[in-house]
């Protein structure tokens, strides 16, 4: 009997050590495993923290941009909290060569493809601009259009008083464009740096009528009104959007130009007036 009891004490000693042995080993597991998830849900969560936008992103657009952008630059910073989006509107060949001329800037959005050039041919633009809208001329008159002015003829009557946009500035060009087309000349009683003073020189009744963009038409509202004209269609501007090489905020630069060329973006910009590119 106590040989018997000798015997079977052994194993079973063995055996309760063999299990010490597995429990501490998998205690050591389960440590290692925790401290491996810990660290995979640090490195997430820094990640993702790091991939959050914030800081401020400048754009430089031209001055037709002005309501549909601020639009979506209040929309931008409801989407990303921390980050501000500020403009400068105006001219696209003075944006351009402010930019050149080493203006801080992370976008910009020009009413041609010639005035991008300026910026993309000295090198300041990070990849290749693309079109996101384009847009259509129209003749802005007094409201109630006392005039009667029903074609672009009819701005050429010596009585009347028409302002242009500089042929420099993209919508200059592209009525000089139409006025060449139509064989039509034309001396306004002024040029304008940009579509929005063009435009307000009617809404002060300062002009008879000037031609503008249609968007601007439907952003004055009944201060103006607008007629369309057929030699408009020859005569449609690109509008191209870039980050530009020298950005101080490349992640919310690219955000906001995803946002111009996303659905939500094209539904603001069609709103005001833009046709699709």
């Amino acid at each position: 009997m106590t040989r018997t009891a000798r015997r079977t004490g052994r194993p079973m000693q063995v055996a309760a050590l063999g299990v010490t042995a597995l429990l501490a080993l998998s205690a050591c597991s389960s440590s290692d495993d925790s401290s491996s998830t810990d660290s995979g849900s640090s490195a997430s969560a820094s990640t993702s923290a790091s991939d959050q936008l914030s800081g401020t992103v400048t754009v430089f657009a031209a001055a037709s941009l002005k309501e549909s952008f601020t639009t979506l630059g209040k929309e931008f910073e409801k989407a990303h909290p921390g980050t501000k989006v500020t403009f400068s509107f105006g001219g696209s060949d003075s944006l351009a060569a402010s930019i050149t001329g080493g203006a801080p800037a992370d976008v910009f959005a020009s009413a041609s493809p010639k005035t991008m050039a300026i910026v993309t041919d000295a090198g300041d633009a990070s990849g290749t601009p693309a079109t996101f809208v384009r847009n259509q001329l129209e003749i802005a008159t007094l409201p109630g259009n006392p005039d009667k002015i029903a074609s672009l003829k009819d701005l050429t009557k010596s009585s009347l008083k028409v302002v242009l946009c500089d042929k420099t500035v993209p919508c200059g060009a592209a009525a000089q464009k139409a006025l060449d087309a139509s064989k039509l000349k034309l001396t306004p009683v002024s040029y304008e740096q940009d579509v929005k003073a063009a435009l307000t020189k009617v809404e002060l009744k300062e002009a008879d009528a000037a031609v503008v963009y249609k968007t601007d038409v439907h952003a004055a509202g009944d201060k103006v009104e607008g007629v369309e004209f057929p030699e408009s269609a020859d005569a449609i501007n690109d509008y191209p959007i870039v980050q530009l090489k020298d950005a101080q905020n490349t992640a919310a630069a690219k955000a906001f130009i995803a946002l111009v060329q996303s659905a939500e973006g094209q539904k603001v910009l069609t709103e005001a007036g833009f046709l699709q590119p």
